[in-house]
């Protein structure tokens, strides 16, 4: 990758860093920019294992997830496991040919039952509550701004340098989601939720990208970003009515938040 990539990944992390709300922290990073410098900087194609390398950036953050706050790894160990699970999937689907729309029905349907599960899962546990806590939580690291940069930097470097021996997998490659994650640490479970229901706009940019690739490079990325806008849109379109949105508002605000009111707000709020 070039400086400009790595200059990127830099950025990706210092937003993602500064941002408290993990729904929005998981927002910015689903934003197809390291996808965009990667096509845009090398001859890969968009085919069906780069499709399939979505699941992939998914596959990494549960690895991450798993092993550093059930397991117990370290957080960069968790990272280093992350890698190794995203490295050894992209070496099985880079050795078969995969078609390309086989590949969007069986992410999409993987999509689906992931979302599915974590829907039922968020309802089992009550999320709300800790997201909640999540969201309101201080700054996990206490590093001076500069060192922090100086950091993501080099962190930035390193990960594009693994990158380069991925061949056409590095369209997906976790750049930035190797030290978002560190980022991350004490959130891992809610961001990864949100990452993965976000994860469908990435699906959306890459299918148009695909069909347009042999027509130009320029208008298939104009395609894919509106893709990815329409699909980003309508996953986070408000569809509760406005005034139940402003009934939930007021009860937080006077302390009136009884069990039907989390219970409403849980089902509204928690769309996966």
């Amino acid at each position: 990758m070039t400086w400009s990539a790595v200059l990127l990944v830099t950025a990706v992390v210092w937003a993602v860093s500064v941002i408290r709300s993990v729904r929005l922290r998981a927002l910015v990073y689903s934003l197809p920019l390291p996808m965009t410098l990667a096509l845009v900087t090398t001859e890969y194609r968009v085919d069906g294992a780069q499709m399939l390398g979505v699941l992939g950036l998914n596959l990494f953050f549960v690895t991450v997830a798993v092993t550093h706050q059930r397991w117990r790894w370290p957080i960069l160990l968790a990272d280093v496991a992350g890698i190794a699970v995203y490295v050894a999937l992209s070496a099985g689907l880079l050795a078969v040919d995969i078609p390309f729309e086989m590949a969007v029905a069986v992410t999409l349907v993987l999509w689906l039952a992931a979302i599915l599960w974590l829907r039922r899962r968020a309802r089992q546990r009550g999320t709300s509550v800790e997201e909640a806590a999540a969201v309101a939580e201080t700054r996990p690291d206490g590093l001076p701004v500069l060192l922090k940069l100086v950091v993501i930097f080099v962190g930035a470097v390193l990960t594009a340098l693994l990158g380069a021996v991925l061949r056409g997998m590095v369209v997906t490659f976790p750049y930035s989601g190797v030290l978002v994650a560190v980022e991350a640490r004490r959130q891992l479970v809610e961001f990864s939720r949100h990452f993965a229901r976000n994860s469908l706009g990435l699906v959306g940019f890459l299918a148009a990208y695909h069909y347009l690739q042999d027509v130009s490079s320029a208008a298939a990325l104009g395609a894919g970003w509106a893709a990815f806008a329409v699909v980003a849109a309508a996953l986070h379109l408000p569809w509760r009515p406005a005034r139940s949105r402003t009934r939930e508002r007021r009860a937080v605000r006077r302390g009136h938040w009884d069990g039907h009111t989390a219970n409403r707000v849980e089902t509204a709020r928690k769309g996966c």
